[in-house]
């Protein structure tokens, strides 16, 4: 089995957006020496706990600080963007740490209306048009298109990888011949039929020949199953801030108990929880190899989001440890 990681550099009560970005290239430096194969930053606006923005940038840096682990986006949010601007941006990483450069797109909005719509200068840009867009990005990359040529040229070109969380995205990236990344870690109730989706219905395409696949989810790591529910606390209040539009900075163990209070609050909780693997080193590995039956896949993308810095790094090493 592969491993790799997402990490949305979230900010921790108490700390700074300069710590996040800090702990988020310390992760990246400890997984690669961990085996992890790729490491993913993400993309959110107008969220005061996430300072990762900016992915391109950040893909960038922690390229710079690391050797051979992949590098990429989990994703550009597309729909906002030129893709032949986003083809020149991936293209000059590329050329910059050949090989090792992953382009996740996603078709998310990106946040609220008034925020898409400062993401787009004001201009009222159809999802509709993700398809389209896809297949310009494609042609960019592979320089396909004839009067226009995203520069600079590359012996390599990035991955091109599509996020979802729907059969229906899972039959996009299937019809355009992307990779497919299955978002379980938002819902866990659609992967076997999207994954299934993807696969019967792949078509080749320039950039990819045969259908490739990994699904990302939620996994905290300890050596006790109460250590682990435990630091699981401030992953769980911080989803529902997340959920509720308010302050998304990681609570404290401490604080996060007492958040969870009202019986509507636990009961989301409690289904939160259908995205998350929680337990013990063998608990995780039993869990994942399941799903890997289940998805028919052989890569997982863990995402970890909690509190302490040390328990993430401890339970991103335990499953190391354990399946790598």
């Amino acid at each position: 089995m592969k491993l790799s990681v997402l990490d949305q550099s979230v900010i921790t009560a108490g700390s700074t957006a300069a710590a996040a970005l800090q702990n988020t290239v310390k992760l990246a430096r400890l997984t690669e020496k961990m085996g992890y194969t790729r490491f993913w930053t993400a993309e959110h606006h107008n969220a005061n706990g996430m300072a990762g923005s900016s992915p391109e940038v950040l893909i960038s840096h922690i390229a710079s600080n690391t050797r051979s682990i992949r590098v990429g986006s989990g994703g550009v949010l597309l729909p906002q963007y030129s893709p032949y601007k986003v083809a020149e941006n991936f293209k000059v990483l590329e050329a910059l740490f050949p090989g090792r450069i992953d382009l996740g797109i996603g078709r998310s909005p990106g946040g609220s209306a008034d925020t898409r719509l400062a993401l787009t200068d004001g201009i009222r840009k159809s999802l509709n048009e993700f398809p389209r867009q896809v297949r310009d990005l494609q042609g960019y990359l592979a320089g396909e298109n004839q009067t226009v040529q995203a520069y600079p040229m590359t012996s390599s070109l990035p991955e091109m990888w599509m996020l979802g969380i729907t059969h229906r995205g899972a039959r996009t990236a299937a019809e355009h011949g992307t990779a497919f990344t299955y978002g379980h870690f938002i819902n866990p109730y659609n992967g076997r039929r999207a994954m299934a989706q993807y696969r019967n219905d792949f078509q080749p395409s320039s950039l990819l020949n045969q259908p490739k696949t990994n699904v990302c989810v939620f996994v905290i790591c300890a050596g006790s199953q109460e250590k682990a529910e435990e630091i699981a606390l401030s992953q769980d209040a911080w989803l529902l801030a997340v959920e509720k539009n308010r302050d998304t900075r990681i609570p404290a163990i401490e604080e996060a108990g007492r958040r969870i209070v009202t019986g509507a609050d636990k009961e989301k909780a409690k289904e939160n929880r259908k995205r998350m693997i929680i337990g013990t080193p063998q608990k995780v590995r039993d869990e994942l190899l399941a799903l890997s039956e289940a998805y028919q896949t052989e890569e997982f993308i863990i995402i970890a989001n909690v509190h302490n810095f040390e328990d993430k790094i401890t339970s991103y090493s335990l499953l190391a440890e354990s399946l790598l």
